[in-house]
């Protein structure tokens, strides 16, 4: 049977995460015992962003948008996402 490391005590998130991109998890912790869990509540970090567009467009957004009952901000980050899949499909990261 392995013997796995102990974990060291982190004092805070900067020092967990500069721990663990130094060290091999597979040394500190038995992954065939782990099990899968869902973060359904944990909601994406964000970043507030200026992005000036023509008004005209964003009337037509704005439309859109409430014609199909979702935040006409919602409605541009669907629209972003889209195009990013869409260009990114036959291209390597």
């Amino acid at each position: 049977m392995k013997t796995y490391k102990t974990l060291p005590e982190f004092k805070s998130e900067l020092e967990e995460f500069e721990f663990w991109c130094k060290e091999d998890s597979m040394e500190y912790i038995n992954w065939d015992q782990s099990k899968r869990v869902s973060f359904s509540n944990l909601k994406k970090t964000s970043q507030e962003i200026t992005l000036n567009l023509p008004l005209d467009l964003l009337e037509k957004i704005k439309v859109r948008a409430n014609k199909i009952d979702v935040p006409f901000e919602s409605l541009v980050k669907m629209y972003i996402l889209k195009a990013y899949n869409d260009n990114t499909q036959n291209y390597l990261p």
